[in-house]
């Protein structure tokens, strides 16, 4: 459900897991307001990876470098 939803092609399913890649994902940002794999998600398991903390203007510069 929310492998589509990921305008950056970032969660992938591996061995029946979900799994986001820090590199890709940007929380939306660039995209939308609110992260679209936490608003689909229906069992609300997304929880922010306390290993990859990113500020706004990262998240920003990184949408820039992905989409460029």
């Amino acid at each position: 459900m929310c492998v589509p939803e990921c305008p950056n092609h970032a969660i992938s399913v591996v061995d029946h897991r979900y799994i986001i890649d820090p590199e890709k994902c940007t929380e939306c940002v660039g995209f939308y307001e609110q992260p679209t794999c936490v608003n689909v998600c229906p069992i609300r398991c997304i929880k922010k990876d306390p290993s990859h903390q990113e500020t706004r203007e990262q998240l920003i510069a990184k949408f820039k470098a992905l989409n460029s």
